[in-house]
């Protein structure tokens, strides 16, 4: 599988992945346009494209869905709920382009087989993902409040996690934000802190893990070094020898990430 996270962030998320066969984006959260643009950076056509799967109904989340998914013609995934959400929003999108794509269910895509489940959020019934191809394992894990039990036996020793590193519990407290956002973005609905993303990457990173990408940090509540920082400290404190067997990877609001290969 090839892979970049084209952007991530409070301002718009949206992720690549393809094979030799198929080619995915996971979130449209950026409009059609700087879509294109970030494409063409990894030296990929969004005219290849063969659908587009949606985590939640978040606006960071389906911006551009459906300019994107018009203009080239695009099948959608995603689970009942989403769709209506998302339908209240984006009026002009086709039905039949819409599939619909259950909570918990396996699927195929052309050669990647696609696992979804179910996340603690503020959102109709919000998704993670997790990606299959030739005995390699990808997983999806932002937009939550907090990592259950359940969620860590389904992503356990992926080869790649892309993780919520939201925000810094203390940068956040001490914020502008008004204390009903702290509130939200604190609880179980809400975003994972830098803490809890170490933590849960402590408990799942495996043998066959060799690189995290520490996803949707907050503009206001957070810096790239930070995170980086705590999520290496809480990793090293158990035993997980970054740097040298797992490379954590920064992540960006407007400009992707290498094109690598698991």
């Amino acid at each position: 599988m090839r892979y970049s996270i084209l952007a991530s962030g409070s301002t718009g998320n949206s992720f690549f992945i393809a094979t030799e066969q198929t080619r995915l984006l996971l979130d449209v959260g950026l409009s059609c346009k700087k879509i294109e643009g970030l494409l063409n950076q990894i030296g990929e056509n969004p005219a290849d494209l063969d659908g587009i799967l949606i985590t939640h109904e978040h606006s960071d989340h389906i911006r551009g869905l459906g300019v994107m998914a018009k203009r080239y013609q695009l099948p959608i995934y995603c689970n009942q709920a989403t769709w209506k959400a998302i339908s209240t929003v984006i009026k002009d999108l086709d039905e039949s382009q819409v599939n619909i794509f259950q909570t918990g269910e396996r699927h195929r895509f052309g050669d990647i087989e696609i696992e979804s489940f179910g996340v603690s959020h503020d959102a109709a019934e919000p998704m993670g993902f997790i990606f299959y191809h030739q005995q390699k394992k990808l997983s999806f894990v932002t937009d939550l409040g907090y990592v259950s039990e359940k969620i860590k036996e389904r992503i356990y020793n992926s080869d790649v996690f892309v993780m919520e590193a939201n925000h810094d519990v203390a940068m956040l407290r001490m914020g502008s934000y008004p204390w009903s956002i702290k509130r939200r973005i604190l609880g179980d609905s809400g975003h994972l802190s830098n803490e809890t993303c170490g933590e849960a990457l402590a408990d799942v990173i495996g043998r066959a893990t060799t690189r995290v990408y520490l996803a949707h940090l907050s503009k206001e509540n957070n810096m790239i070094d930070l995170a980086r920082m705590t999520v290496t400290q809480i990793l090293g404190e158990a035993g997980v020898a970054v740097g040298s067997r797992v490379v954590i990877e920064d992540t960006h609001p407007e400009q992707p990430t290498k094109l690598e290969v698991v």
